[in-house]
Parts: structure tokens; C-alpha cells; sequence
């Protein structure tokens, strides 16, 4: 069977599937679109981070909108490349309220 034969049993397949079933599956492909950002429990309060670091979308997100460049961010995160920064755009893109309500929760005063 070719590929463009499987793709067309997928999407045939996909249309089948009640609302709901299609909602868990994009949800759990959207995992795929997340490439280098990942969300563990009890790590930074469970905020979307840069894969293997401590280091939060929304503060790379921020201090974007505050002026900062993406070679400023690469000095002072050195650690971080050019790659990350790319995949957290991209995940900050895609998850705007994520990421708006993670800026507003840092900067609740408790």
C-alpha cells in the first residue's frame, strides 16, 4: 500500500471519529508540535519549559516583548540555542493564553 493510500484510509478514518475522539487525538498529537518545550509536574510549576532545563517559555516570551533581542537572551541564557528560542516561539505561538496566564501568575504578588 502507498503512503498516498494510507493517508487517505487515515483521514477517512479521522472524519469517522465522533468530536470528541478527534479533540483527544489532535490532543495528543499536538504533543509532536511541542518539539522542545516540555511541561513536567513540580517543575517550575508545571510551566512549559525549553527540553532539558529549568528555563520557562513565558520568561523567553516576555522578556521578548520587553526589548530584548534574541542574541541578548542567548548571552545571558548560555545554555540555551538558537533552535530553542525557535521552538518556544513557536510553542508561545500556539498557546498564547498559556502563556499569558503564566506571565500573569509570576507577576502576582503573593
Amino acid at each position: 500500500m502507498s503512503s498516498v493510500d494510507v493517508l487517505k484510509q487515515t483521514e477517512t478514518a479521522i472524519a469517522a471519529l465522533s468530536e470528541r475522539d478527534r479533540k483527544k487525538l489532535f490532543k495528543k498529537f499536538s504533543l509532536y508540535a511541542n518539539a522542545g518545550v516540555e511541561r513536567k509536574k513540580g517543575v517550575m510549576g508545571g510551566a512549559a519549559c525549553v527540553r532539558g532545563t529549568r528555563i520557562p517559555v513565558w520568561l523567553l516570551y516576555q522578556a521578548r516583548q520587553l526589548g530584548l533581542g534574541e542574541g541578548d537572551l542567548l548571552k545571558s541564557y548560555p545554555g540555551l540555542t538558537a533552535e530553542d528560542l525557535v521552538n518556544a516561539w513557536k510553542y508561545a505561538e500556539a498557546h498564547p493564553a498559556e502563556i499569558a496566564a503564566d506571565i500573569r501568575d509570576n507577576e502576582r504578588e503573593d
